[in-house]
């Protein structure tokens, strides 16, 4: 082997294990919508209801099948006997075929637009969870650079307690604060392996693959237009339950009356005729049956399409006026978080920042302990953390508004 191939060797041996080991799937939050209408097996299973509504279009608006009947009879001794055969077929008297055909065709269209509506729920939640996975991420960044920086401190403190300039007390403060901050950090890491625990299902992973989320969570900014329940999936099917039901009620009222039958019919008859013997007859007819609506006038069936048809209606109303309370709600809660954001950056974190370091001039002149600096570094932490979560609060109320207003 030649001398210029060891470094690429040592290099292959030495390449940490995390990086030799299979890629993970890369999810960003704009990647989310494509990735679960791809990928969930859920939505998978729900655009089935597609293929059931249209098997129900096909067999929706058939006549039934035509009979033939058949008989023969004779005598003990087959000298005489009778052949009957007829052919009968019912036909409806009122459109009860054309509005079956129709109500089928209404819920193919419910049908899609159910399917929609789960998609908006699984997109929903899988970019709530990818939202929840970048505010973690963001605060074990905070929560590191703390670490980082009160370690720093901690080894400065105990470097000038091993010279006699320093209080070790302090340095074992110090040390205590690092501590405590990574023991926070590692309840992050439990907290993200929940929350990508129920991501993955959302985009449709499987058991032992990994994923790593991309992206940040960006400036709060909020979307242009109201909430129009009409761009809703769900208030769609609602609406097209609605006219289902309406068209129900039309064929329950065809259905008070019952098919018509009509038939042919023949028969072959063969008697003896003595003295002169076997005597052959045929007869051909027509036959034709109508039901009467005397007991039963279906006015049962009808009073309940009549009841569904406007209990539809009135849920139809009420979902729209949750979705626009909702979109409602969502954006109020938006432009709260958006305001605490805003008095955070402006106010309270520069106040902060300007006490810490004063903590720590102070704390270097020795005009206060080791407890007021470590406080108001706590505060600052505290600060920057609560502007975490009041922007992982504000994309989630976004995301929320913008599924209430059907956007994906």
């Amino acid at each position: 082997m030649r001398p210029t191939f060891l470094p690429a060797l040592l290099a292959l041996f030495l390449i940490p294990d995390h990086l030799s080991a299979a890629p993970s799937l890369v999810i960003t939050l704009e990647g989310v919508p494509g990735r679960v209408r791809a990928q969930n097996p859920d939505l998978a299973a729900a655009r089935l209801r597609i293929d059931e509504a249209l098997g129900r279009i096909k067999q929706a608006g058939r006549l039934a099948n035509p009979e033939l009947e058949t008989s023969f009879r004779h005598n003990t001794r087959f000298r005489e006997g009778t052949l009957d055969v007829e052919f009968s077929q019912r036909f409806p008297v009122t459109d009860r075929l054309h509005l079956e055909k129709g109500i089928s065709v209404t819920l193919l269209k419910a049908a899609e637009a159910e399917v929609r509506e789960v998609e908006r729920q699984l997109v929903a939640r899988a970019r709530t969870s990818v939202i929840r996975v970048l505010a973690i991420r963001e605060r074990r960044e905070l929560f590191s650079s703390q670490i980082a920086l009160v370690s720093g401190f901690s080894e400065k403190l105990s470097k000038a307690a091993q010279k006699g300039e320093g209080s070790a007390l302090d340095a074992a403060t110090a040390r205590l604060e690092a501590a405590s901050v990574s023991a926070q950090l590692r309840q992050l890491d439990a907290e993200e392996a929940a929350v990508v625990g129920e991501l993955k299902p959302l985009i449709g992973m499987q058991a032992g693959e990994s994923i790593s989320v991309g992206g940040n969570l960006a400036p709060p900014a909020f979307a242009d237009g109201d909430a129009n329940p009409a761009l809703r999936p769900d208030f769609q099917a609602a609406m097209l339950e609605v006219d289902a039901a309406r068209q129900g009620v039309d064929l329950q009222q065809a259905l008070r009356y019952d098919d018509v039958e009509a038939g042919l019919f023949a028969a072959a008859e063969r008697s003896e005729d003595a003295p002169n013997g076997a005597d052959n007859d045929a007869i051909v007819g027509f036959r034709f049956r109508i039901p009467l609506p005397l007991w039963n006038k279906n006015e049962g069936a009808i009073k309940e399409a009549q009841a569904t048809h406007e209990r539809r209606k009135l849920e139809a109303t009420a979902l729209a006026r949750r979705i626009r309370l909702e979109a409602e709600s969502d954006r109020a809660q938006m432009v709260e978080w958006a305001k605490l954001i805003r008095e955070l950056d402006e106010t309270l974190l520069p106040l902060a920042a300007e006490q810490s370091k004063a903590a720590d001039e102070a704390y270097a002149q020795s005009q206060t302990d080791i407890q007021t600096v470590f406080r108001s570094r706590e505060k600052s932490l505290q600060l920057a953390a609560t502007r975490l979560d009041a922007l992982r609060e504000f994309h989630l109320a976004r995301v929320r508004h913008e599924a209430a207003r059907g956007n994906q």
